[in-house]
């Protein structure tokens, strides 16, 4: 029977999962993947195999617990992947602070330290260790790695890390982080196939959750999420770039508390309070509605705004890459990003951005610029079989 890795991404609703075959001289390899969406509401339970098939469907009639959740996963696991036995499991965690500053190796210390973090992020931290317990409750010798988001951007300098504030402030935490580290760092594995002399690359990581990022050979140096995933790009339901004296005007001058500033900043603003319509992009390319037009043209502006910003803290661009799930299906709006971009040297391919690339530059753009698309859970694989082979 052929070792496997399964790796969880837990989110407040929904868990995904994916099952990879461990090789002896190359990455692991997919086998295939799924997820447990509607948690709290309508579960419902869907996997496919590495071709993208469907395989299996189930539908819960109640809401059910991350734990259940992490059961149903592991027994469908058993019961039909035959000639795979689990024996590591790896997990997307959002934030490992100052402390874990790449994969480690999940115990009780390791619990109690990302356990003392979850003030920093009270929505996703508790999901992240649900899954993490489930797991240690069901399969205790199961050994599990932890992959902080954060951490790709450790190498940023530290004046990139600094927030203008009292230094007690700082020791005690708060800076600026930067997220959708596992992500920038799959892209940045990825890119000498397909710009290999590109050495300033800033990449758009655009989804419902939306950040950019410089790199510059191979290493993050910026990032437009902060201390936490409100920061930079507006984005399905959350605010982007804000003026902290907003913040202050809702709570001395409309009375708003602390719990339904957050509900208005994470679940009521972004793309979906601009428009009024939808969080989706796709729903807002396809309406006729001057809101949701209003909305797209914001993401651009900003898109386009912190392209110049990004490209500054690198002293220049050689390569632009459009990732995650609008960036690499949205043709329109790569190309009205690029259009923006064309003082930098992006000349776009219409063509070639209409049947979505990889290359979406003409051969004779200054500036390349490409799509690629993300794969955050093989780099929790990648990261889990090393770990696991270091330890043995």
């Amino acid at each position: 029977m052929n070792q496997g890795i399964l790796v969880i991404n837990a989110g407040s609703s929904s868990i995904k999962f994916a099952g990879y075959r461990e090789t002896a001289d190359a990455e692991p390899e997919l086998v295939g993947k799924g997820q447990v969406e509607g948690l709290g509401t309508e579960p419902r339970f869907s996997c496919k195999d590495a071709d993208g098939s469907l395989i299996d469907e189930h539908q819960w009639t109640a809401p059910i617990t991350h734990s259940t959740a992490i059961e149903y996963i592991i027994a469908w696991i058993e019961a039909n992947a035959t000639e795979i036995r689990v024996d590591a499991v790896g997990h997307r965690v959002v934030f490992g602070g100052e402390t874990y500053t790449g994969p480690t190796l999940v115990d009780d210390r390791v619990i109690a330290a990302i356990e003392q973090l979850v003030p920093f992020f009270p929505l996703h931290l508790p999901h992240n260790l649900a899954s993490i317990r489930a797991l240690m409750e069901q399969h205790p010798s199961v050994p599990q790695v932890a992959c902080f988001d954060n951490s790709f951007h450790r190498t940023r300098p530290r004046v990139a890390q600094l927030y203008a504030l009292p230094r007690n402030l700082t020791d005690q935490g708060i800076r600026r982080y930067g997220f959708h580290g596992l992500s920038y760092e799959y892209i940045a594995r990825r890119l000498n196939d397909y710009a290999p002399d590109a050495t300033r690359v800033i990449v758009a990581h655009l989804g419902s959750g939306a950040s950019m990022c410089a790199i510059h050979d191979g290493e993050s140096i910026e990032c437009t999420l902060g201390f936490s995933a409100l920061d930079g790009l507006p984005m399905g339901t959350r605010t982007g770039s804000l003026d902290p004296g907003v913040i202050l005007y809702l709570m001395q001058v409309l009375g708003m508390d602390a719990g339904a500033i957050e509900t208005l900043l994470y679940k009521q603003s972004g793309l979906l309070g601009v428009s009024g319509i939808s969080n989706d992009m796709r729903d807002l390319l396809a309406s006729e509605d001057p809101n949701a037009e209003e909305a797209v043209a914001l993401f651009v502006y900003h898109i386009a705004k912190h392209l110049g910003a990004l490209a500054a803290t690198l002293q220049g661009i050689d390569a632009l890459v459009f990732t995650a799930g609008v960036g690499e299906h949205a043709a329109v709006i790569r190309e009205r990003v690029c259009r923006r971009a064309e003082w930098l040297g992006v000349r776009l391919d219409r063509a070639a951005n209409g049947a979505h690339g990889p290359r979406i530059s003409t051969r004779n753009s200054p500036v390349s610029a490409w799509v690629i698309p993300t794969d955050e859970e093989r780099m929790i694989a990648i990261h889990t079989a090393r770990l696991m082979n270091e330890n043995t």
